[in-house]
């Protein structure tokens, strides 16, 4: 869905102003009673003024007009199939088909995630599973190596849900101003959670899509940028990933088909426990 710029943020301010955001498929809730707006930027009275209003605005663009009542009804579960393409420091690639099931929870570290990689020289799976991570190859269960373990941990609590779910995770967030590159201008928000994970992300001003991100990890910088952005379930998602450090690439990532609300076994996960 397409908007013109004025349009779409006149929308979204009589949207995201309301003090509920309450959402049923069959009748939508009445909201409540507006709380008083902040004051507007002064060099563009129509944007947000803080970064709750830019983080609620951008949630009910990937879940218009529901926003974030809609993402939990869809995304109870989710089923995601695809290919990843690491390229380690010497330069060399491998890809890989994947597949990942995810049982969401209240809060972003109590879901289920587990996520299934088959290369041409090794099969091994990866889960979190109550706040823990394994690894499984064959029915064996073992201990990720601690780059591995970082490496998929970085994929979750550094990913577009921990913005989505700010409350829910207790996060702080902050407006860290604003930025253009390439010809873009985005909004910079910083997202830290509980356990001191700092996120920075990068909200289009023209269409609150989330483009990019930036973490650290080990005094490593990253940047993971989101292409390909289209609708799944009447919710937006990006089919296309690639995470830099740099500006080099070492991982690429392409979905090929994601399903939200099946049923997923919960045996996915509780088999791998010792």
């Amino acid at each position: 869905m397409f908007f013109r710029a004025k349009s779409l943020l006149s929308i979204l301010f009589a949207i995201t102003l309301g003090a509920s955001f309450a959402f049923s498929q069959a009748t939508p809730a009445t909201p409540a009673a507006a709380k008083p707006a902040a004051t507007p930027n002064a060099k563009n009275p129509a944007a947000p003024a803080s970064p709750e209003q830019i983080v609620e605005s951008s949630i009910i663009i990937y879940a218009f007009p529901g926003g974030r009542e809609t993402l939990n009804q869809i995304r109870k579960t989710t089923f995601e199939r695809g290919r990843i393409t690491v390229t380690d420091a010497q330069g060399k690639s491998e890809s890989a088909s994947y597949r990942r099931w995810v049982l969401r929870a209240a809060t972003l570290n109590k879901e289920k995630i587990r996520i299934d990689q088959d290369y041409s020289s090794s099969r091994y799976s990866l889960v979190l599973a109550d706040e823990q991570v394994y690894g499984i190859v064959n029915t064996t269960v073992f201990a990720p190596r601690e780059d591995v373990k970082n490496s998929f941990l970085n994929g979750i609590f550094h990913g577009i849900e921990a913005l989505f779910r700010y409350k829910e995770n207790e996060s702080k967030i902050e407006l860290a101003g604003r930025e253009k590159l390439m010809g873009v201008e985005y909004f910079m928000i910083d997202v830290t959670d509980k356990q001191e994970r700092k996120t920075r992300f990068y909200v289009s001003v023209k269409s609150f899509r989330v483009m990019m991100l930036d973490y650290q990890d080990g005094g490593v910088k990253y940047r993971r940028k989101f292409y390909n952005h289209n609708y799944a379930q009447g919710t937006l998602f990006p089919f296309r990933t690639i995470l830099t450090v740099d500006g080099k690439t070492v991982e690429e990532t392409d979905v090929s088909t994601i399903t939200f609300g099946q049923k997923v076994d919960e045996a996915l996960f509780r088999e791998i426990k010792p």
